[in-house]
């Protein structure tokens, strides 16, 4: 049986690694990191390619060792890729991959010994490739196999493409349409300068006016943006955006695309035609193509039999620890779900992790 056992090899599954091995754990025989992706990277890995370094929201160092100077013009899926794949093999990270989580449940010993549900005994981690026997798992699975779908009238009459950032790989593969795009985060607003770029008509739908803000982001604000996610989480209600707290960054970029009405927004959806969106004003715009800029949630499905879910439809949290189930940390999830928490909920994980373990800190 393994101390732990970490789900996910993003930024916050990486950081909690890092700080198990620092603090006294030994990879393979204590604990291990499985991840459902063939390579390092993490969800950098499937970012479309035209999301180059100099276009990504702020790629943090990891805990231990900087990513170092990068030529911004490379796409940031093959640059967080080689750096995340460097970070594994310098400090000897038992990534185990490509391995599914299908389910973490209590391990019922079935023979007469310690029924699964008493605090002490094991989880089982149930994979595509076996199990895994574990006194506390880490989840770090984030929230990009997750993609939200919002439901409007008339969405399924729509005879042309709908699509999710999930699945956008190259502005150019619109050219000589009309595309809407639905969402107010940071997704939308790179996506829509792209489809300009190329000539493409586009037209921007959000439920509430584009938040863009000159707020310099210190950290003071990184303080600010946490406290607010996790108030939620902490009454276990479902967190919010952390691009939902914080606002767009109102960069010249942004600035330039506003002038020239790209990064002006025609307000809610009112319904969907075969052809056309309707928006609240009773506006519309023929469009070929939807595009689903509308975020992620936690990808936690394979923690249902835990049965955490509370009434409010969000977990309740203290810190990276879950109330209802003392043998699981979650990172990735509210405050931590992007690179601006993703490093510290790994070291608190790592840390809150070895405290249960009882296995003393080095001096």
């Amino acid at each position: 049986m393994l101390d732990v056992v970490i789900i996910g090899a993003g930024q916050a599954g990486l950081s909690a690694a890092y700080y198990l091995a620092r603090h006294g754990l030994i990879p393979e025989r204590d604990f291990v990191v499985l991840d459902a992706n063939n390579g390092p990277g993490g969800a950098w890995r499937h970012r479309w390619p035209s999301l180059t370094l100099g276009a990504a929201h702020a790629i943090h160092d990891l805990p231990g060792m900087k990513m170092g100077p990068a030529d911004t013009d490379e796409p940031a899926s093959a640059v967080v890729g080689r750096y995340y794949g460097r970070y594994e093999k310098t400090f000897g990270l038992p990534i185990h991959r490509p391995v599914n989580v299908l389910a973490v449940q209590p391990h019922d010993t079935n023979d007469g010994g310690v029924p699964g549900h008493t605090p002490g005994s094991p989880l089982m981690v149930a994979t595509d490739r076996g199990e895994y026997l574990a006194r506390l798992v880490i989840n770090a699975t984030g929230t990009w196999d997750k993609p939200h779908w919002p439901h409007y009238p008339g969405q399924e009459t729509f005879s042309g493409r709908q699509l999710h950032t999930h699945d956008f790989r190259s502005a150019a593969d619109f050219a000589g349409q009309r595309v809407l795009v639905v969402g107010a985060g940071t997704s939308a607003v790179q996506i829509l300068l792209q489809l300009a770029a190329e000539g493409v008509e586009t037209a921007w739908s959000t439920r509430r006016p584009p938040e863009f803000t000159t707020r310099e982001f210190d950290p003071d604000w990184g303080r600010d943006v946490e406290r607010r996610v996790n108030e939620r989480t902490a009454a276990g209600l479902p967190p919010l955006s952390v691009v939902g707290v914080t606002g767009l960054p109102l960069t010249q970029l942004y600035q330039n695309g506003i002038a020239a009405g790209t990064l002006v927004s025609r307000g809610p959806l009112r319904r969907i035609t075969p052809t056309a969106a309707v928006f609240e004003d009773r506006s519309g715009f023929p469009a070929d193509t939807i595009l689903w800029a509308t975020g992620f949630r936690a990808a936690l499905d394979h923690l249902a039999p835990l049965k955490l879910r509370e009434p409010g439809g969000g977990l309740v949290m203290d810190g990276v620890k879950v109330v209802r189930e003392p043998r699981l940390l979650l990172v990735g999830y509210g405050a931590s779900a992007s690179t601006l928490g993703a490093n510290r909920a790994g070291r608190s994980a790592a840390l809150a992790a070895i405290d249960q373990l009882s296995v003393p800190a080095p001096a």
